[in-house]
């Protein structure tokens, strides 16, 4: 992400943090940075063992109570895929508008576009006479690919708890 945008994004988590009476702290705007830093859907426990290896030393309570406020501040995401798959999150500032498809198997999460869907929803918004603030379009899928990668890191992870 450009170091302006960033700066940016920085700035309004600040402002939503004084408005809403929160310390600016130094854990809070490191794990925002390293949140931006990425272009994946992460769990909160995975984005915990990235600060750690990192060598942040931010708590794991730190790291889920953070992300609540950047979801509540609007800057982050939060998407529940599914029974089976903990919450994810995505960064939210500067991104397109987009969908997913996530694999039941292996818990991959792709984004797609599709210009149609806009326009279901700019329909739908002139049908009810309301204005579509944003949608949720989420495809269940089974993956067919033999060798998918994320399926081995799931089992890896299965196999080896800690890593």
């Amino acid at each position: 992400m450009a170091l302006s945008n960033i700066n940016t994004v920085k700035k309004s988590f600040q402002e939503f943090l004084d408005t809403k009476g929160y310390r600016k702290t130094h854990e809070r705007l490191t794990i925002l940075e390293h949140i931006y830093e990425r272009n994946d859907h992460f769990e909160a426990d995975e984005l915990y063992l990235a600060l750690k290896q990192l060598n942040y030393h931010v708590s794991r309570a730190t790291v889920y109570n953070t992300l609540e406020l950047l979801v509540e501040a609007e800057l982050i995401i939060k998407h529940q895929f599914g029974n089976k798959i903990s919450s994810r999150y995505e960064k939210a500032y500067g991104r397109r508008q987009h969908d997913h498809i996530v694999c039941v198997d292996c818990q991959k999460v792709t984004e797609f576009c599709d210009p149609r869907i806009q326009n279901i929803q700019n329909m739908v918004g002139e049908f009810f006479n309301c204005e579509i603030l944003h949608h949720s379009l989420t495809f269940y899928s089974k993956c067919k690919q033999v060798d998918c990668s994320e399926r081995m890191k799931m089992n890896l992870k299965e196999q080896n708890p800690e890593k």
